[in-house]
């Protein structure tokens, strides 16, 4: 079985273009399985609901939430499927299994004074400081993933079009605008940084900077701003699209900004912009 695993990774990876993240994490939600139906004393052929069931209660006892029950089950679903096409087995047991319908949170965002705070917070007297800017400056002005922020290279920016070349989930490439605040700020690190590496932001070592280390330095100022949101690079990504929605951008087009492939994906911020105006009026109308 840890062959056809091996196989079916390889497939969702190169043939499907999912992400080494994704990749990564099916890898373990299948591993995890294999092991549920080892100590169980079964084979992934001959599992039934009741097997299924158990294996639903053992996740939920290990505290996963929802979502993440959710995204295990779809791991192992999309493999027996890839198990009955290669003519492995014959049908898929968790063909009419139903996951757990995960909690609907909508996500957290900065205020605009929030963001102003932070992003003039690095000093621009010391070259990790004018980096941070830029790094900060780059995630408020695009709304794009941290994955997609570290995996830009120098020729990526287009200074004179206002434009970066972003490869998003799926390895699908697409053009993001940025604006004059970002530019200015990526174009004195670029002058500053005296190196000839393609990426564009790079760690104290020289090499391209990690996903970590940007979550790292962002809690250093938000700790240092003595802010109460727990502010990840994924919040200046919400906070981008709150923002944008709450100074009249149609969904459409903030769509197309965040990289979403669907416009349900996107519409989660309109709720966040309707749960305002909700307080607004409850606050300023007479008869509320």
């Amino acid at each position: 079985m840890q062959d056809h695993i091996s196989k079916y990774l390889a497939h969702i990876e190169h043939n499907r273009n999912f992400s080494s993240q994704t990749v990564r994490a099916y890898r373990n939600d299948l591993h995890q399985y294999l092991s549920f139906l080892t100590a169980e004393g079964c084979d992934p052929g001959s599992v039934n609901r009741l097997l299924l069931r158990r294996f639903l209660a053992f996740l939920k006892n290990q505290d996963y939430s929802k979502t993440t029950i959710a995204r295990k089950l779809v791991s192992i679903r999309t493999f027996y499927k890839f198990l009955c096409r290669e003519g492995i087995l014959k049908f898929n047991p968790l063909e009419n299994v139903r996951a757990p319908k995960p909690e609907k949170k909508l996500p957290g965002f900065m205020s605009i004074n929030e963001a102003e705070t932070l992003l003039n917070l690095p000093g621009l007297n010391t070259l990790p400081g004018i980096r941070d800017r830029a790094i900060m400056e780059t995630l408020y002005s695009t709304g794009m993933r941290v994955s997609e922020l570290v995996g830009i290279d120098v020729a990526n920016v287009d200074f004179f079009n206002e434009l970066v070349k972003v490869k998003g989930k799926g390895k699908k490439e697409r053009l993001q605008p940025i604006g004059n605040h970002a530019l200015d700020a990526i174009r004195l690190y670029m002058d500053k940084r005296n190196s000839d590496n393609k990426a564009l932001f790079l760690n104290n070592r020289g090499g391209r900077l990690t996903e970590r280390s940007v979550a790292r330095m962002l809690e250093k100022y938000v700790k240092k701003a003595g802010l109460s949101l727990n502010i990840s690079p994924h919040i200046f990504r919400h906070s981008f699209a709150t923002h944008l929605l709450d100074a009249g951008a149609d969904l459409r087009s903030v769509q197309e900004l965040l990289g979403h492939a669907n416009l349900s994906t996107t519409q989660i911020y309109t709720h966040i912009t309707t749960e305002r105006l909700k307080q607004v009026y409850d606050r300023a109308h007479p008869r509320a």
